[in-house]
């Protein structure tokens, strides 16, 4: 039964995130290709050599499972609500952060399945029914909302707290289920008081380094600054939302709770870190 609601919460989730996606706001972001091409090069190349740099550099001295975690938190996609947010706070291009977000989130749909099983294969359970159910879950609700948004959109403007609500119960859901499993599979006698200790400070300091690095560059790229505000928190972020749905189906049982651990933990440390840096910016 409980697996029913997730999977019926993930639906729903992405049915949502597809009917608040406008259409204006895709044409109005891509003409800003520069930006959108820095925040996919760093979502996608720039945080995977991270993850596989620790990979080799922490071997031995973190659990190999933990050490997973962090490589597939490096293969998702960033955050849509959060970046766009704080892009916003910041006084960033809030067109440019919405497209750039958004279209992190459609591409990693593809790309995340693909390069876990790239680099992961021998740890995950990649298949065609894995990725078969990813694309069922994620990819046509987003489609299917994003098409029913002509009918929607008025529902959606009208009732943005409901929809906040629904959104962020269907996260809830979906991690304390996910969790939950890893709890019964023994994730607390796999992970140690040091290894959670371990797991903190490499989220700050990854996300310390992502953060100077993508002002840094696209200051030196020449970029305005709207745009280097979009490039930095759309280019930081990772998904809880995106990831917890596509772990399941890919990682078995026993490893899912220290898969997801390093990505939840990063998750709030990125919310507190980037609201801080967005309410300086203001």
């Amino acid at each position: 039964m409980a697996d029913i609601v997730t999977d019926a919460a993930i639906v729903l989730l992405f049915f949502l995130h597809g009917a608040k996606l406008s259409r204006e706001a895709i044409v109005a972001g891509f003409s800003n290709w520069r930006v959108h091409g820095v925040v996919l090069a760093t979502t996608f190349v720039v945080f995977p050599l991270i993850g596989l740099l620790m990979q080799v550099s922490l071997s031995g001295i973190i659990a190999p499972m933990i050490l997973s975690g962090f490589l597939f938190l490096t293969l998702l996609p960033s955050t849509v609500q959060s970046s766009i947010a704080f892009t916003g706070i910041a006084r960033g291009n809030v067109a440019a952060a919405v497209c750039a977000a958004s279209l992190s989130n459609v591409l990693g749909i593809f790309l995340t399945p693909l390069m876990v099983g790239l680099f992961m294969g021998a740890t995950s359970g990649v298949s065609m029914a894995a990725i078969e159910k990813i694309a069922l879950q994620l990819l046509l609700p987003f489609v299917l909302g994003h098409l029913a948004r002509p009918i929607l959109a008025g529902f959606i403007a009208k009732h943005k707290t409901l929809v906040g609500r629904v959104d962020r119960t269907s996260i809830l859901l979906v991690v304390y289920t996910a969790f939950s499993a890893s709890v019964v599979e023994g994730l607390w006698s796999k992970v140690s008081a040091v290894d959670l200790i371990s797991v903190l400070i490499l989220c700050a300091v990854v996300l310390a380094i992502v953060l100077w690095g993508t002002w840094f560059i696209s200051g030196r790229l020449g970029f305005a600054r709207e745009d280097r505000v979009v490039i930095l928190f759309c280019g930081s972020k990772k998904s809880l939302a995106s990831g917890v749905p596509m772990a399941s189906p890919l990682f078995p049982a026993a490893m899912l709770g220290p898969v997801i651990l390093p990505l939840m933990l990063f998750h709030q440390i990125q919310l507190i870190v980037c609201a801080f840096i967005a309410q300086k910016m203001k």
